[in-house]
């Protein structure tokens, strides 16, 4: 048999055997043998060579618990019996070629190992990740199709054609002819419930699809991705979206972006993988993610070029959208998509949108402009109309702001307010928002969000997305819209005053009952007035040095704390010695500093004694003493972190909003679990630091009552400064929640107005981000905030 007619015999993919003809990979499930050995309708010697031969042994593992045994032997094609606790031996018929074996149980068949311990540390076959994945994306792109009311009266119709034939690659090519051979086009002809037919009538399983602004690419890509999944076989890779606007190919190679965006959108694939890579990688290098690459178009202009390159450096299969001029552009300066067959989305036509629009309400208020365009077509008014509405979204615009018996449609025929169809589609853009927020929104009450406001704060979103180039509005990177300056100022500012309220918190009280009320208040008071500013001035110098220097992003964390600590062993090891260096080194370093501050608060405050000698000797001892506590504090905490640590759960972030309560979380159990660890370690480190320094130094003094007040303040100050200044969570809470909203540029609410967005159809998820509904309403809300607030 050939490769395609043995896939179709066994509903393997054709991928996955020609992937086990070249010995490319070894992670082949034993599901998938089966179903080989029953298409080649094998005799039981020659199955358990086809087993042998791809690596699954020759016969059963020796150690499974009683009664596991004739399940594999039913996969194996073996005559078996079970040992019952009577030890009467129960004979099993053997079902050659049906072995009923559900998912889990060949999943976990796979990974058998002789030893009990080895096999509860592996990691899960990538066959049962890879199936979880997919059930996971079935239900989250479903609910996003609904919400943005795909299905309501109906889908608009999607139609295409082929491409021109310089925009897609030689039919030889696309069919994967051998070298000599030749072959004719392929029946790529369809509509929008055909995409995933079309698409696996590809052989190379590369498919360009292209169209103009709001033609429905994107629905086009959720309606493949659902349909994909539902005819799904357990060889089939899983079809996942990734918006091509955030790439940049001059910087990062395709296939570790896609392992980044997937960790992005589901943190639990952090987890590790055989062979130590994540289980992301593993799935991508396994050819296990089929890539949905949406928005080719919406790169910058001069990384055109470079994607369709890197693209072509690589043999993954995909389905890419554009617009036809910046494809066709790309494919002039650089070589068509290799492998890619082609498809262009065809405009709607009259009796598409007239049906459409006609069905979408219960009025007649449609029926005069309908019956205008079917009269007299050829007037101005009458194409202008025909010619806005040959695109779905401009379709659905129209529908949501002129449904409302409030707005007579017939406006839109008005040629002295719109003369031509870019002013209509303007009108249509503006319109939208102010007609979906006239409208109430599900949720809570708003009464301050009003029109001028909810356009200001949109447009604001608009222009961050569009000063950081990429269409996808994650929560994390909100604080960029601000300046470096401005971000620099306010960790200052926020570890300042943490620093300086829990200096008062710790050691004020300590001050009055030892000086009295009014001296011990003013010498407190100053403590913490030159402490803080000194502590802020250290958080911020790391914070510029690694936002400036090193240009860091802080994204939220893919580990959660648990007690139960990691399933594998190796890494956890590696991590905690790595941790606890770092920790160390950046506790000595904390604590050196520390101490040079403290000298300089010390001589402000008590005065600088009159030896200068005694002032070094004294200064230098502290910086010692502290540089060894901190350091080893620091190490304890950050090595217990590694030990604590474990992949974030995939249900738990399904939406942004969701990672971002899934963040604050895990950055609250860190600071609740590590602050006191922190303080402990500091109070009772130093007592055993002093005691062992007493001799070399001299008399050093560090009591229980003077460590747990240091560790207190160091624990509290730490705790909260690391997370303002170096979380994604405290990042969102300084600028998102308090700087940004206090200059009148995003609303007190932010989660609650970005979830309003969404559900009124202004926002969309993808994944753990938003994007605005279509790039023409993000353009369009960015040059009216230009307009009415221009930036430098």
């Amino acid at each position: 048999m050939t490769q395609e007619q043995l896939a179709e015999k066994s509903t393997v993919g054709v991928r996955t055997i020609r992937r086990m003809e070249t010995g490319t990979d070894i992670n082949f499930r034993l599901d998938t043998v089966r179903l080989l050995a029953e298409a080649l309708d094998l005799a039981p010697d020659e199955r358990r060579d086809l087993m042998a031969a791809a690596g699954r042994g020759t016969a059963p593992p020796d150690d499974l618990k009683p009664g596991r045994r004739a399940t594999v032997e039913r996969v194996y094609g073996e005559p078996a019996t079970e040992e019952p606790e009577s030890g009467e031996p129960v004979p099993v018929e053997p079902v050659v070629g049906r072995a009923a074996v559900g998912e889990r149980t060949a999943g976990e068949l796979r990974t058998q190992e002789p030893d009990p311990a080895a096999r509860r540390r592996k990691a899960p076959p990538l066959s049962e990740v890879t199936d979880h994945l997919a059930d996971v994306l079935q239900g989250r792109w479903q609910r996003e199709v609904e919400q943005r009311g795909a299905h309501n009266p109906f889908p608009l119709p999607v139609r295409w054609q082929p491409v021109p034939a310089e925009l897609a690659d030689h039919w030889d090519n696309v069919r994967r002819v051998p070298p000599g051979g030749c072959a004719g086009p392929l029946d790529l002809a369809g509509d929008l419930t055909e995409i995933a037919d079309v698409y696996r009538r590809v052989p190379s399983g590369r498919l360009v699809v292209l169209g103009r602004a709001g033609s429905g690419k994107t629905i086009l890509t959720l309606r493949f991705v659902l349909d994909y999944l539902a005819t799904r076989t357990s060889a089939d890779p899983v079809p996942v979206v990734f918006s091509l606007g955030s790439w940049n190919p001059t910087a990062e190679p395709l296939r570790e972006w896609l392992v980044d965006r997937l960790l992005r959108d589901h943190p639990d694939l952090v987890a590790a993988a055989p062979g130590g890579s994540t289980l992301a990688a593993a799935l991508v290098d396994a050819g296990r993610i089929l890539p949905v690459l949406d928005g080719f178009d919406e790169l910058p202009g001069g990384l055109h070029r470079d994607a369709l390159l890197a693209l072509n450096a690589t043999s993954l299969p995909a389905l890419l959208t554009s617009r036809l001029p910046e494809f066709r552009r790309a494919v002039e300066a650089s070589d068509v998509l290799a492998g890619a067959a082609g498809i262009a989305i065809t405009d709607l036509t009259p009796a598409d949108f007239s049906d459409y629009l006609r069905r979408s309400s219960r009025t007649t208020h449609w029926e005069p402009v309908l019956d205008e365009l079917r009269a007299r077509p050829d007037s101005q008014a009458g194409k202008n109309l025909i010619e806005v509405l040959r695109t779905p979204l401009m379709v659905t615009l129209v529908r949501s702001t002129y449904n409302n018996t409030d707005y007579d449609p017939a406006a839109l025929l008005d040629t002295q307010r719109f003369p031509t169809p870019n002013d209509l589609e303007d009108h249509l853009l503006g319109s939208f928002v102010p007609t979906v927020y006239r409208r109430h929104g599900a949720g809570a009450r708003r009464p301050a969000w009003t029109q001028d406001r909810v356009q200001r704060w949109l447009g604001h979103l608009a222009g961050h997305l569009d000063r950081l180039g990429t269409p996808d509005l994650a929560w994390w990177q909100l604080g960029t819209s601000l300046s470096r300056t401005s971000r620099i100022l306010g960790v200052v500012l926020a570890s300042a005053l943490v620093t300086t309220l829990c200096d008062w918190l710790v050691y004020l009280p300590q001050y009055v009952s030892v000086l009295g009320l009014v001296p011990g208040l003013r010498a407190g008071l100053l403590e913490g007035l030159l402490l803080g500013p000194l502590v802020g001035l250290g958080f911020g110098l790391v914070y510029a040095l690694m936002t400036v220097h090193f240009r860091t992003t802080f994204e939220p964390a893919r580990v959660q704390m648990r007690w139960d600590g990691p399933k594998t062993r190796a890494p956890v090891v590696r991590s905690v010695l790595t941790r606890f260096g770092t920790g160390c080194l950046g506790g000595l370093s904390m604590g050196l500093g520390h101490q040079v501050l403290a000298a300089f608060g010390r001589a402000l405050l008590h005065g600088t004694p009159s030896s200068l000698d005694t002032l070094l000797t004294t200064t230098l001892h502290h910086m010692l003493v502290y540089g060894l506590v901190f350091g080893l504090a620091a190490g304890m905490v950050f090595g217990l972190a590694a030990v604590l640590e474990a992949p974030v759960d995939l249900a738990s972030a399904t939406s942004p909003l969701a990672m971002l309560r899934t963040d604050r979380t895990t950055v609250i159990r860190r600071v609740l679990v590590l602050a006191p660890v922190f303080a402990l370690t500091i109070t009772f480190g130093g007592v055993l630091v002093v005691g062992l320094l007493q001799g070399p130094l001299g008399p050093l003094d560090w009591s229980l009552g003077y460590g747990w007040t240091a560790g207190a303040l160091g624990g509290m100050t730490g705790a909260l400064s690391y997370t303002f200044a170096f979380t994604a969570w405290g990042q969102w809470l300084l600028f998102s929640r308090v700087w940004l909203p206090l200059t009148g540029r995003l609303p007190w609410a932010l989660p609650a107005f970005l979830d309003d967005a969404y559900r009124r159809g202004v926002l969309r998820q993808v994944g753990a981000v938003y994007q605005f509904r279509h790039a023409r309403l993000q353009d369009h809300l960015n040059r009216a905030e230009q307009r009415t607030s221009p930036r430098s």
